[in-house]
């Protein structure tokens, strides 16, 4: 039931495991799985997030594949490092777009950056899953594989009126070489990196900073913490709330405390 790119990653580090003690999982237990993360961790010096996916797969080959959950049941995750998303300014935004000469790729990040879209599901997307009557864009098997609405941008439809008149795309909105025949993500990396690099904007960003930009843009014009959470798609609040602390304009409508001392706001803080 997972996604095709969580079976991929699984696949991968289960194959990564046995290559390792050059043994097969089934004869490893917990003994084997420790001195692998160890190594990952003090030899390999991998980030928090992939030793994070190394163990949900091996978590997964043991408990479902192999059916032997003692052998990770003892195995303690580590402590998530909270990190606060790149975010691009709206200028930055229309820069890095402007500078893209592809109609195709600029209309793919245009789609992430409107609609809050992954990847994956703008390079997926069809011409009927938009919906200009009600002005909003159908996602088929985003992430968990559930579908969602979002918002679809006016500018953004007239764009894609154009693009398409000039492509005609038979079958994906944005087709490409991939198998299933749509754009390929990594293509779409690859063009965000040349507009950075052409544009000279500094900040760490990634194609997925114009979903982060999309969530706090919205919080910062006074969206619904609510709203921008079914717009994501996210399982809950608290994955959208990590906007609130990097809305620089809600941080700066917040008054300090010594800002209220002498006002009749400060007797109540006694």
């Amino acid at each position: 039931g997972y996604s095709p790119c969580t079976r991929r990653i699984y696949l991968l580090y289960a194959y990564q495991f046995a290559k390792f003690h050059m043994r097969s999982p089934a004869e490893m237990g917990e003994e084997e799985i420790r001195g692998y993360l160890l190594h990952l961790m003090e030899e390999r010096k991998v980030s928090r997030e992939t030793l994070r996916q190394v163990r949900a797969g091996l978590t997964f080959l043991y408990r479902v594949t192999l059916r032997r959950p003692v052998e990770v049941d003892y195995f303690p995750a580590q402590r998530a490092q909270v990190r606060l998303p790149a975010v691009l300014s709206g200028t930055e935004v229309t820069v890095l777009l402007e500078a893209v000469q592809s109609a195709k790729y600029r209309a793919i990040l245009m789609t992430i950056y409107a609609g809050g879209l992954r990847i994956l599901e703008a390079c997926r997307l069809r011409a009927e899953d938009l919906d200009s009557k009600r002005m909003v864009i159908h996602i088929h098997a985003g992430k968990g594989d559930r579908d969602r609405y979002t918002v679809l941008s006016q500018r953004l439809l007239t764009f894609l009126r154009d693009y398409w008149r000039q492509q005609r795309p038979p079958t994906w909105l944005f087709p490409g070489q991939t198998q299933a025949g749509h754009a390929c993500p990594e293509s779409v990396r690859r063009v965000f990196r040349q507009a950075l690099a052409t544009t000279g904007i500094r900040k760490r960003a990634t194609v997925h900073t114009l979903r982060h930009s999309f969530a706090t843009h919205l919080l910062e014009t006074g969206t619904d913490v609510a709203v921008i959470r079914a717009l994501l798609g996210h399982d809950s609040l608290r994955a959208t709330a990590v906007y609130t602390h990097v809305s620089l304009e809600h941080i700066g409508r917040t008054r300090s405390p010594l800002d209220m001392l002498g006002t009749p706001a400060a007797r109540v803080l006694g």
